[in-house]
């Protein structure tokens, strides 16, 4: 219902004010945009999905060792966590050019970006988990000399899943305006995503086409958190299921 009277208001204000098709465009004209050039949109939606689903699962695997590697080494974690913090305080659009030019353009250099700016959830979460363990299981297993290794992967890891589920959310919706802002700096090449398609459309004035490209970006976000949503959930069940 929510939806409805936000496409309901948005009619309104477009004819109430009597705006212009390359300041606002009627909804009607933007359903028509996107189902006109339908296939365009799906093959620029498949690849930005391609790029952030790329992103999101390096940034899963190498956030979740570098947190480890925190939680063994204090050392480690003071000395390398700053730059992890650099990397989630430095805007993405002043380091995605850079990443354009060293990589090139084309997929490989949208995953990076992707893969950098949905990376900081990850290892903050991870870590955190790690190393908020309750101390009486912590005393239990060095009460039974348990080897560091035996504590990380019985103890720290399984009581991290939450953590990790946590992160891993919000990792997934970085991820997808990570690839969209890799697009936008990577340029056309003979795949290109939304990231693309957006500038483009509306620089041309065609913001019909702009709108659609825009809210199948917003669409693909929802697909990817939700995905990630229902297995965490799953995984979280489970893990449930396994403490009791």
């Amino acid at each position: 219902m929510l939806l409805v009277l936000v496409v309901i208001a948005w009619h309104s204000v477009v004819v109430a004010f009597g705006l212009k098709p390359y300041q606002l465009p009627l909804p009607s004209r933007v359903v028509k945009a996107g189902w006109e050039r339908h296939w365009e949109l799906a093959d620029a939606t498949a690849m930005t999905s391609l790029a952030a689903t790329g992103g999101f699962l390096l940034s899963l695997s190498v956030g979740t060792l570098i947190g480890i590697a925190f939680s063994q080494s204090r050392a480690i974690a003071r000395s390398v966590y700053p730059y992890a913090i650099f990397l989630q305080t430095v805007p993405i659009v002043a380091i995605a050019p850079i990443i354009i030019n060293w990589f090139g353009t084309g997929l490989q250099s949208v995953i990076v970006v992707a893969f950098i700016i949905s990376l900081f959830p990850i290892i903050t979460n991870i870590y955190a988990g790690l190393t908020t363990i309750d101390p009486n299981l912590l005393e239990l297993f060095q009460l039974h000399n348990a080897s560091r290794w035996q504590t990380l992967t019985k103890l720290q890891l399984p009581g991290a899943v939450p953590n990790l589920v946590t992160g891993a959310k919000v990792s997934a919706g970085l991820s997808v305006i990570g690839a969209i802002v890799g697009e936008f700096f990577a340029g056309a090449t003979d795949l290109y995503g939304l990231g693309y398609l957006i500038p483009q459309a509306l620089g041309q004035l065609k913001m019909d086409y702009g709108f659609a490209a825009v809210i199948c970006s917003a669409l693909l976000g929802l697909v990817v958190f939700g995905t990630v949503s229902i297995v965490g959930e799953r995984l979280l069940r489970r893990w449930r299921i396994g403490n009791h």
